[in-house]
């Protein structure tokens, strides 16, 4: 599956928090915080930029597969 080239940090920040029980704690600059607590405990900061670059992208979906012990794709599919 390929990545989207035009999601922006809003929109993944948005999509996390909606369907995989993210929630924003924190915003530090231009980075938004989120957490979550199940399976476990999981923290990352989404760039809020108008268009996130592919790996910094990538990067956040496959830590975010592996706190919740989905694929990659699985992630991706509700975007």
């Amino acid at each position: 599956m390929k990545l989207p080239r035009d999601l922006s940090g809003a929109e993944l920040v948005r999509h996390l928090c909606r369907h995989h029980g993210y929630r924003e704690i924190n915003q530090e600059g231009s980075h938004v915080i989120l957490q979550t607590n199940e399976p476990q405990s999981h923290r990352l900061a989404v760039p809020n930029h108008a268009a996130l670059r592919i790996g910094t992208l990538n990067a956040i979906l496959r830590s975010v597969a592996v706190a919740k012990g989905v694929g990659k794709e699985d992630v991706l599919r509700e975007l």
